[in-house]
């Protein structure tokens, strides 16, 4: 072929991918264009059959490169393309994008799981163009054994979007997407590959591009744009307390364009937030990790044809969630890294001129940064030890058989394994995790390069927030963008848009709101599994005379109202002492509500229980004249004798109780806590149920085993009353 011919072949591919762009754009004048840089990627992708790493701004239009080359490389006779994508709400906008394109998807995720051998089937039948699968499914041991061969084999085109999920440098990092090494080692020759993020500085961009085989020694294109978005206006109010942040919410809300999202660090806060603003009348709702799919996909739809003025949402609302037109991203409480805070920013303004962008920093962000910074990699002992217990099992062992002979929270042990199992020490399969035996080396120093990495993405974010210089231009160069220039929109380029006033009424409200003491505490109704088999003879579901009822907290430590009071009196590094009069004020509260509600002691109903009898304590090894005051002054307010404590036995000084992983925890518990002969006196003469007093519970487990010794010992019931719960 003449090189005449080859131009003329690239001429036609290229009038052909415009028409697939005006299809998927709804574009009926046949105007549509693909820009240049657009055009780049696709023709390397389909013409060349190369390798890309696209990294651009969000809005960019990186999904229509994708279904542009997908539509073109199955009009060649290729096969489907499959998209690894992270997110649920980045799914189903994708599906709803590909049909306007003509192109058909499909999707295997968490949400779909009876739908999944009709998809596969379709896949085989040739019937679908795009499959679109969650990074987990990688790993899931059916799908990576049966599915995934036959898929890489048959793959016309393999996408990683949001690829800087690949990197642990990356402010996202996924395990389960580093699998991906697999499914490319397992692609025949030709098959062209494209990986997209709009999040990524240079030296996840280099991490990311070695992962992929994307990077410097490949023929590969990488397309690397400006990250300015010029329709975004940024700016920070700054603003003396959590009640005067919602304040203001309440009185500025209307004034923001459009519809948009106000993103929070905590699900507690979403919640918190979104019954504010509902209270003074704006139609908002909330969206986290704890939202129902069927609820996210509502709140999702009502955002999208603007029947609420904004979602409430956590980090759960993130990437690839598609809306042209949102016109504002507002930040209560401020990421941990300025290039989180640009990805959730590049939601708003993508098809309008104008959209604002604004955070609200509060004083309690960095102690929710230091709890999230608590669960990176696990440190060298607890590695090896699971490791070890592996190495020595004669089957493949489960995550809930692993827990009880591991130092690790569940979710933390599953993670850890899953970065053993890339790094080839450990291996999933049916019926759970064995060891390879492989060798496998601890990178003590790449994990604290990750830690220094992530120290250094908070004090960026703290200057950002106390920054006089241009805000955008500053996010710019954190992510190595080399033309980043003033931008002359944000507040301290042209001056603030906002007054940080706000009205007394909003301020009581909120204060009101934010003061109102009590959280419900559900007691634990099933023991962790794996007890039985290191000698604690406790399994499956509490019986009902053990357990207690449920309980109340004044608060949970991710509050933004009494979280803020309550974790400098609870953190490690807080002095003991007796618990402050306003503390015990809003204690009572609590117990007076709780006793009028709905079951409580004093509501009348027939089912309630008798009124507590009495009040115990828990023996704290921390903070004893905290509890020990606290038991003391519930007990004189409420005109109830102290019967005791729940006491540590003298030989428990040694048990090491677990604050991470259940299973320890309870074995801990099981073998340290104990009624003392006195305290079971009382009970046996107390005449009703008692009040078991803490001051905090991370788990439920203390509280549990307390009741559980208790109950056995012969209380009527137990009320466990704390004043913070975890989460």
């Amino acid at each position: 072929m003449t090189n005449a011919d080859r131009l003329e072949d690239r001429v036609a591919l290229r009038a052909d991918a415009d028409a697939v762009l005006a299809r998927l754009v709804g574009d009926t004048t046949g105007t549509a264009r693909l820009r240049e840089d657009q055009w780049r990627a696709i023709e390397a992708l389909v013409a060349d059959k190369r390798r890309a790493l696209v990294v651009q701004r969000t809005g960019w239009g990186k999904s229509a490169v994708y279904f542009v080359a997908t539509s073109l490389l199955r009009e060649l006779g290729s096969g489907p393309t499959v998209i690894v994508s992270p997110l649920l709400a980045l799914m189903r906008n994708q599906v709803e994008a590909a049909a306007r394109a003509g192109i058909t998807a499909r999707t295997i995720n968490s949400s779909n799981t009876e739908e999944w051998e009709t998809v596969q089937q379709e896949v085989a039948d040739g019937a679908v163009d795009v499959l679109l699968v969650s990074p987990e499914r990688l790993n899931n041991p059916d799908f990576r054994d049966q599915v995934l061969p036959r898929l890489a084999a048959a793959t016309g085109l393999l996408v990683v979007d949001e690829a800087h999920c690949i990197s642990d440098w990356g402010h996202d990092f996924r395990p389960d997407y580093r699998r991906l090494r697999t499914m490319l080692a397992d692609l025949p020759a030709g098959v062209p590959v494209l990986a997209t993020t709009a999040t990524a500085n240079a030296r996840v961009t280099a991490d990311v591009a070695e992962q992929l085989g994307t990077g410097a020694g490949t023929d590969a294109l990488v397309l690397r744009g400006p990250l300015d978005r010029e329709s975004l206006s940024l700016g920070v109010v700054r603003l003396p307390d959590a009640a005067h942040r919602l304040a203001w919410l309440a009185d500025h809300l209307h004034e923001l364009p459009g519809s948009g999202i106000i993103y929070t660090l905590t699900v507690a806060a979403a919640e918190e937030v979104t019954a504010y603003l509902r209270q003074c009348g704006h139609t908002v709702s909330s969206y986290t990790g704890r939202t129902e799919n069927a609820d996210r996909q509502q709140a999702e739809e009502d955002l999208l044809a603007n029947r609420v003025k904004a979602l409430v949402a956590t980090s759960a609302l993130g990437m690839g969630f598609d809306k042209p037109d949102l016109g504002f991203v507002v930040h209560l409480g401020s990421p941990s890294s300025p290039i989180a805070y640009y990805q959730q920013v590049g939601r708003a303004g993508r098809g309008v001129d104008h959209a604002e962008v604004l955070l609200l920093p509060g004083k309690e962000d960095e102690a929710i940064w230091q709890y999230f910074a608590s669960v990176a990699f696990p440190p060298e002992e607890q590695v090896r030890r699971t490791l070890d217990v592996l190495a020595s099992a004669d089957r493949p062992l489960s995550l809930p058989a692993l827990e009880p002979l591991v130092e690790l929270r569940r979710t933390r042990l599953e993670t850890m394994l899953k970065v053993l199992d890339v790094d080839g020490a450990v291996h999933r399969v049916k019926g759970g995790w064995t060891s390879t035996g492989r060798p496998w080396t601890y990178d003590s120093e790449r994990y604290a390069w990750v830690a220094r990495q992530r120290a250094a993405e908070q004090q960026a974010m703290r200057d950002y927030a106390s920054g006089t210089g241009c805000r955008m231009e500053f996010l710019r160069r954190q992510l190595d963008d080399e033309e980043a220039a003033p931008c002359g929109r944000c507040d301290n380029c042209s001056g603030s848009r906002f007054d940080p006033k706000v009205t007394g009424a909003a301020l009581d409200a909120a204060k009101g709101e934010l003061g109102r003491p009590g959280v419900d505490v559900e007691p634990r109704k099933m023991w962790p599994t794996g007890l039985t088999a290191v000698g604690v003879d406790l399994k499956g579901r509490i019986p009902a005379t053990e357990q207690s009822f449920g309980g109340r907290a004044l608060g949970r430590l991710s509050d933004i109202g009494w979280g803020n009071r309550l974790r400098p009196m609870l953190s490690e590094r807080a002095p003991d002492g007796p618990v402050p009069d306003d503390v015990v004020q809003a204690v009572v509260r609590v117990l007076a509500d709780w006793a009028k509600g709905p079951g409580g002691w004093a509501s009348g109903a027939p089912e309630a229980p008798a009124r507590p009898a009495g009040v115990v304590t828990v023996a704290s090894r921390g903070r004893p004249q905290l509890v020990g005051s606290l038991g003391q002054r519930i007990a004189e307010i409420g005109r109830m004798p102290l019967l005791g404590a729940v006491e540590y036995t003298p030989e428990s000084e040694d048990v090491r109780i677990s604050r991470t992983n259940s299973a320890q925890r309870v074995i801990g518990l099981h073998q340290a806590l104990t009624v003392p002969p006195a305290l079971a006196e009382r009970l046996a003469s107390a005449g009703g149920p008692v009040l078991l007093v803490d001051d905090l519970s991370d788990s439920g487990w203390t509280l549990a085993v307390a009741s559980r010794l208790l109950r056995r010992a012969g209380a009527d019931g137990v009320f466990p009353l704390v004043l913070a719960v975890q989460g």
